[in-house]
């Protein structure tokens, strides 16, 4: 009989498999993902899991970047919903949109809402330039990726206010 495996050990797996990496000089430690047509990296130590969108409470009084609660494997997790916080509209709620897990180190039961997850992208090589204080870098097509800061996010004291 083959061995099972649930799929958070499966992801923790894969996370410590990448920072392993990390420490070994194979630079593959961000995540690409997609916010309101934007594309964006998040340092992999960032975030715990991605997953699709689970069915959510919904939050009354809340601020309308507030979506609800999720209900993961018996864990609730505020979800924000990316595009909506930054400003930009809304996030496309499809069959490729996910959830990004905040790490479980920030003590924070916290989950973004992304537009949908591009893959591991190597960031050490590209042009890096700064836009208001904030990094961007430019990959080897020409395209420009903003640097999210989970920790940055959760410091700010709109991001833990969500009532109206």
């Amino acid at each position: 009989m083959s061995k099972r495996i649930n799929l958070r050990e499966f992801q923790q797996g894969v996370i410590d498999r990448l920072q392993a990496k990390d420490r070994a000089g194979d630079q593959i430690s961000t995540l690409g993902v997609q916010i309101a047509g934007q594309n964006w990296l998040v340092d992999m130590c960032d975030i715990s899991e991605v997953l699709p969108l689970p069915q959510l409470t919904p939050a009354p009084f809340a601020k309308p970047w507030f979506l609800g609660v999720a209900n993961v494997r018996g864990n609730l997790y505020s979800v924000a919903d990316m595009a909506a916080y930054q400003q930009k509209g809304t996030a496309l709620r499809t069959s490729a949109s996910r959830l990004l897990l905040v790490a479980e180190r920030y003590s924070f039961n916290a989950a973004l809402l992304v537009d949908c997850v591009l893959g591991l992208r190597n960031a050490q090589a590209w042009a890096r330039s700064e836009v208001q204080g904030q990094p961007r870098y430019h990959d080897e097509q020409g395209g420009i990726w903003g640097k999210l800061d989970i920790v940055g996010l959760l410091a700010q004291p709109d991001f833990l206010q969500i009532s109206a």
